[in-house]
């Protein structure tokens, strides 16, 4: 059977405990090459009799503090929808074996230009400004409706001009961020953009407690960060995107894993396989795009 490993750089002491699947699955924080490659089995034949296949490991990077999207549960294994999408379509590329490297949001782009990863794994939305700097695979696999997010109680704000001298929480180089500063780049900075490292589950006690005054976030991510329903989506959406995965950019061999990846993609798809995970971690079939 393939097996996933999983790296943690990150700085917080329960990542260190994230481990990857399988029965065998490791956990380190040592470094390793993001182009190693070895022989494995295919996991559809047995050792006895199916010749071994060279593949190229391949470093994904991703997060640990994004409930049912990329965490680690009450035994400190990593999963999520990304990560068991990511697990999925493992299965189905024989070519190549899937290590995840685990850090705060606010890293992983750096890391995946300075080669420590070699693609991100991380409800990534795609915008223009990405897209100048990285390349995304072809096959969106969630779809994202961004809305104003704050407290159950707030009265004032329903839109995102209602945050003109307000306070608004985001995580650094997120989409999320990138509607804010675009807004502030035509209003005249008008909003105070407070950045955290990407804890999307402080995000509820920063609102209740009126240290921030708002946030941005998708429609499906109120009933995984706040299940006891304090917080409230309000006003329009701002901005409906895709979210695929994010590789480096004029990177051949980049491209080529996307392109696999995208075929394997479109198996899952086919098979309802990509539903059943979004049903199961995300509350509901965020996978198609409404007409």
């Amino acid at each position: 059977m393939k097996k996933i490993a999983t790296l943690t750089v990150t700085t917080l002491t329960l990542a260190l405990v994230a481990a990857g699947c399988g029965s065998k699955s490791t956990t380190t924080t040592a470094s390793t090459s993001a182009a190693a490659e070895g022989t494995k089995v295919p996991a559809a034949s047995t050792a006895a009799s199916a010749a071994p296949v060279k593949v190229k490991k391949i470093i994904v990077g991703t997060g640990t503090q994004f409930p049912n999207v990329a965490f680690l549960d009450k035994d400190g294994k990593l999963t999520g929808y990304d990560i068991e999408l990511v697990r999925e379509l493992d299965k189905r590329l024989p070519d190549y074996e899937f290590e995840f490297k685990t850090m705060d949001f606010a890293n992983l782009l750096l890391s995946l230009e300075t080669n420590k990863i070699d693609f991100v794994a991380h409800e990534i939305e795609k915008n223009k400004e990405r897209e100048e700097k990285y390349y995304f695979n072809n096959e969106p696999y969630a779809y994202w409706k961004t809305k104003v997010l704050v407290a159950k109680d707030n009265t004032t704000i329903k839109s995102i001009d209602d945050l003109k001298g307000k306070k608004a929480l985001t995580t650094a180089t997120s989409a999320e961020a990138t509607l804010l500063e675009n807004y502030n780049k035509a209003h005249d900075n008008a909003i105070k953009i407070v950045y955290q490292s990407g804890a999307a589950n402080d995000l509820v006690n920063q609102l209740t407690t009126g240290r921030v005054d708002a946030s941005l976030g998708a429609d499906f991510l109120l009933p995984l960060v706040d299940p006891q329903s304090k917080l409230k989506a309000v006003g329009p959406i701002i901005e409906e995107a895709e979210v695929r995965f994010l590789f480096r950019k004029n990177d051949k061999d980049a491209q080529e894993l996307a392109g696999k990846i995208d075929d394997a993609l479109k198996a899952v798809k086919a098979d309802g396989t990509l539903s059943k995970l979004s049903t199961q971690w995300l509350g509901g079939d965020f996978t198609k795009k409404e007409d």
